[in-house]
């Protein structure tokens, strides 16, 4: 397994990719604007993918997976409802790591005393997703015929639909392979997180979150364990421009005010084992 890079493109429009809870729901801002997408909210969408083993995705991809998956050796420890002492148990006896995937793969805070063989990082590790420019928000009433109360004819939430009007974000991803010695991750397991990368926003889709897309998924292979190139030169390489410099710290209104590139300058496309966009 070797050291990989990996950077999601992603364009919001008119959706809340990703709310604040510590601020009603809006749409997450740094302090200059830009918007942000946390790592634990991409990563709980994969998870979902994975834990409907009666879902399209699932089913789709690992009728078409090679070598074939197990559905035991795939499990969601990040699931609701988990029996704790079921998992201590699992973690005593030593299946804890070969039946969770998002164990194996992005590590976990399952932290019990005296226990061992408990797995505190993961091979893939996601960074927070921020926007190129700054986002603009909106706030708008919902309302709604029948009200929910049984006293009122009709219904109305005051500013509780809040969107990004338009953003595309950048989320980087990196695979370590150091970590997979204690974690047990092999190759299946982040080859699957590839597989499902495409279908995260698109088959997870909300009221709130209808037209979040993902561009581009570069997924960049190094020639060692231990990489061979900047992870951070490679991102910046792939990193969409806006067609206007004087425009870059203005909020953007479509995916055609930016430049993306599709390819690495030679210099770094010699240093790298190769690279796939996993969207196409």
């Amino acid at each position: 397994m070797n050291r990989a890079t990996g950077l999601l493109v992603i364009e919001v429009i008119n959706s809340n990719p990703n709310g604040n809870p510590d601020q009603e729901s809006d749409p997450r801002l740094r302090p200059d604007e830009r918007g942000m997408i946390s790592p634990v909210s991409f990563k709980r969408k994969l998870r979902d993918l994975v834990e409907d083993k009666q879902g399209q995705v699932w089913i789709e991809i690992s009728a078409n997976f090679n070598p074939k998956l197990s559905v035991e050796d795939f499990g969601i420890l990040e699931s609701r409802g988990r029996d704790r002492k079921k998992i201590e148990a699992e973690l005593k006896s030593g299946t804890f790591i070969q039946k969770y995937w998002d164990a194996r793969l992005f590590g976990n805070t399952f932290l019990e005393e005296g226990a061992s063989t408990s797995i505190r990082t993961g091979v893939a590790q996601l960074g927070m997703g921020v926007s190129i420019c700054p986002v603009e928000v909106e706030r708008m009433t919902n309302t709604s015929k029948a009200g929910v109360e049984a006293d009122k004819d009709r219904g109305m939430a005051p500013l509780a639909y809040r969107i990004v009007v338009h953003g595309v974000y950048l989320m980087p991803y990196f695979i370590n392979p150091t970590a997979a010695r204690k974690s047990g991750c092999t190759e299946t397991d982040i080859k699957l997180m590839t597989k499902l990368i495409p279908y995260a926003y698109t088959n997870t889709a909300s009221y709130i979150r209808p037209t979040v897309n993902i561009r581009h998924a570069w997924h960049i292979e190094h020639k060692s364990p231990l990489g061979s190139c900047s992870d951070f030169a490679l991102i910046d390489a792939l990193t969409p421009k806006r067609t206007s410099e004087k425009d870059k710290d203005s909020p953007s209104k479509s995916w055609h005010d930016y430049v993306a590139p599709t390819s690495l300058p030679a210099d770094l496309a010699d240093r790298i084992s190769g690279m796939t966009d996993l969207i196409s």
